[in-house]
């Protein structure tokens, strides 16, 4: 039985007294939520801080990129290592808007995804498409190829030891949502997909729904067969909001 994880993106957001509130809020309603793991990522300079706020509460940490180097002159770069040493647990790879607007290719986003596993990090590997390419109708395509793309370089094996987020593009920071049912569709083929080649490592893998899952829909998106859980960004800079979908598992 998959567990549900809650994964909360704060991209550029927060200063130290915002996420020392934040966590608090969030530190104090962890107990009611037991049917969920919840994990926060923070940017980076944060990360040292929300560690030691986050103490011994079962609240994971993750960072919101990784580098696809081990070390070396790769200036503005993070590398696992250095992630690994402050408590990083989770790494966010692919996100749309590392792909958008920092034109990160799918063969990048392989290689940082190889990198987070030769450091013990797991990938959280973002895929999903543009309103452009689903209305020409190849959401499956484009999502095939980036999924592709990690397979070709660590295996499927690999896919095991990660998570994915479909993250429709059209649906984030736009207040618009894929319909349950239409988050579910695609979920469903990354699964069958998986499936095709290695079907424990399909029938384990968790697949998270990551386009503007809030409190308000949280629960029916959640109750989808395929949907695993959910990669929450403006909803995870609230508490409440959080917990919140935490508890609609």
């Amino acid at each position: 039985m998959r567990r549900t994880l809650i994964a909360g993106n704060w991209k550029m957001n927060g200063s130290l007294a915002s996420i020392e509130a934040l966590i608090a809020g969030i530190k104090t309603g962890l107990s009611e939520v037991d049917k969920a793991d919840m994990a926060v990522c923070p940017p980076f300079v944060y990360i040292p801080r929300v560690r030691e706020l986050i103490g011994d509460a079962p609240l994971a940490l993750g960072s919101q990129n990784i580098c696809d180097q081990a070390s070396g002159a790769y200036t503005g770069e993070i590398s696992g290592a250095m992630l690994q040493e402050f408590g990083c647990r989770y790494a966010i790879i692919g996100h749309s808007e590392r792909r958008s607007l920092y034109g990160e290719t799918d063969a990048l986003i392989a290689a940082r995804f190889a990198m987070a596993l030769e450091t013990g990090i797991t990938p959280i590997l973002c895929v999903g498409e543009t309103l452009e390419q689903r209305e020409a109708d190849v959401t499956e395509q484009v999502v095939g190829e980036q999924l592709d793309a990690v397979i070709e370089r660590s295996g499927i094996e690999s896919i095991g030891q990660c998570v994915i987020a479909y993250e429709p593009v059209w649906a984030i920071g736009t207040g618009k949502t894929a319909s349950p049912e239409q988050a579910q569709a695609v979920h469903a083929f990354i699964r069958g997909k998986l499936a095709a080649q290695h079907a424990e490592v399909a029938e384990k893998v968790q697949i998270l729904y990551g386009g503007s899952m809030n409190a308000g829909n949280a629960a029916e998106l959640l109750s989808q067969p395929d949907i695993d859980g959910g990669l929450i960004g403006g909803a995870s800079l609230k508490a409440d909001d959080f917990l919140a979908i935490g508890k609609s598992a």
